[in-house]
């Protein structure tokens, strides 16, 4: 744990901060037998106002309307326990999904759910030995599989789009050690988020960005994209060059994008906001001294209703809110993070009325 600076909210200015509760966990391995993963609901003041309790790994969680919270395994669980899960405010499973879920999932607006998972083939085309690639489904709640795509049948939309060829050699990942070259050929996508499009001013104007179609992040090779629902073609891809092992891309109302540029080689982070259509760079934060704002792995960001930014700095396990102006205006660092975990992957800020069918559950089980 870390014990040199300061633990809990370290910075609250209530006038400017967005009110509200934030969920998030450390990112746990299997527990070892008798051990136990938790999950934070805290408020302003970083006060644990719920605990939820997992059995197994956990990397993602999202809360509910109706109090409920799915959580995802990481990409590493055991096999058998890998999956997607729903629990009650009391922790017990009330929904199982079983798959090899991985970095990201989405709750539709029909109840579906878009997973993010992972296979593993020999495909020559890419490279010469055994790959990893992204594979995305959409399951109903009752389990019945209704879409899927594979990512290696459209290496060829990204060596277009983006001039990147393939197979894929070491160069193509200039600036990792050579240790880490060997993996990203292996794991030649590290797919980190599959974000279903919401209705924006972009999509509007450029079908590419449309309503339903799917936002990617292929973090080895530091692009994200769009894939067209109906077709499956990745018809849009970005970041070659710029972006350096991002993470969680999202649509913002405006029809921008929101991201978490990690710098995992650059040596700094920053959070970008990108305009898609003229492919460019619209708004950034980074710290002072750049250097201070450092996540090479995981981490995220979220706009607020209000119009700041909640950021997640995983490594350092370390949230905080930004204004558009660059002021932070609400800090909060873990006491939580033991051995075992991983960082922070993510993190969310919900509204208070959002929450309250949570906080009526809770203390209807309390009476």
């Amino acid at each position: 744990m870390e014990t040199s600076r300061r633990m809990g909210v370290t910075i609250y200015d209530s006038d400017r901060a967005y009110e509200g509760y934030t969920l998030f966990c450390h990112t746990y391995d299997p527990p070892k037998a008798g051990a136990v993963a938790p999950i934070y609901l805290i408020d302003m003041e970083g006060k644990v106002v719920h605990k939820w309790i997992a059995k197994t790994a956990i990397q993602l969680p999202e809360l509910l309307p109706n109090g409920n919270l799915y959580y995802s395994t990481r990409d590493r669980s055991d096999i058998h326990q890998a999956g997607l899960r729903e629990l009650d405010p009391q922790s017990n499973v009330v929904w199982y999904y079983h798959c090899r879920i991985d970095h990201d999932f989405h709750v539709m607006d029909n109840g579906h759910i878009m997973i993010h998972c992972i296979n593993e083939r020999i495909i020559p085309e890419i490279g010469p030995e055994l790959i990893r690639s992204p594979y995305i489904i959409e399951i109903t709640k009752d389990k019945k599989l209704v879409w899927q795509w594979f990512g290696e049948e459209h290496y060829k939309e990204i060596e277009k789009l983006c001039g990147i060829r393939f197979p894929l050699e070491a160069s193509v990942f200039e600036g990792y050690p050579d240790h880490m070259k060997r993996f990203l050929q292996f794991d030649w996508a590290h797919n980190n988020t599959c974000e279903v499009l919401p209705d924006n001013p972009s999509g509007r104007k450029d079908s590419r960005f449309k309503k339903g179609n799917i936002l990617f992040s292929y973090r080895s090779l530091d692009i994200i994209g769009i894939i067209d629902k109906m077709s499956g073609e990745i018809v849009w891809a970005w970041g070659r060059g710029i972006l350096d092992g991002q993470h969680q891309p999202t649509m913002l109302p405006n029809g921008n994008l929101l991201i978490f540029d990690n710098g995992t080689r650059r040596g700094y982070s920053r959070i970008i906001e990108v305009d898609p259509l003229a492919e460019e760079i619209v708004w950034e934060y980074t710290s002072t001294p750049r250097e201070s704002f450092f996540s090479p792995y995981i981490s995220g960001a979220q706009l607020l209703p209000n119009g700041n930014i909640l950021v997640c700095d995983g490594g350092a396990c370390r949230l905080f809110e930004v204004t558009c102006d660059k002021e932070v205006v609400w800090e909060y660092r873990s006491p939580y993070r033991e051995e075992g975990t991983h960082g922070i992957y993510r993190a969310t800020r919900y509204p208070i009325e959002y929450v309250k069918p949570l906080l009526d559950r809770i203390e209807s089980a309390d009476l």
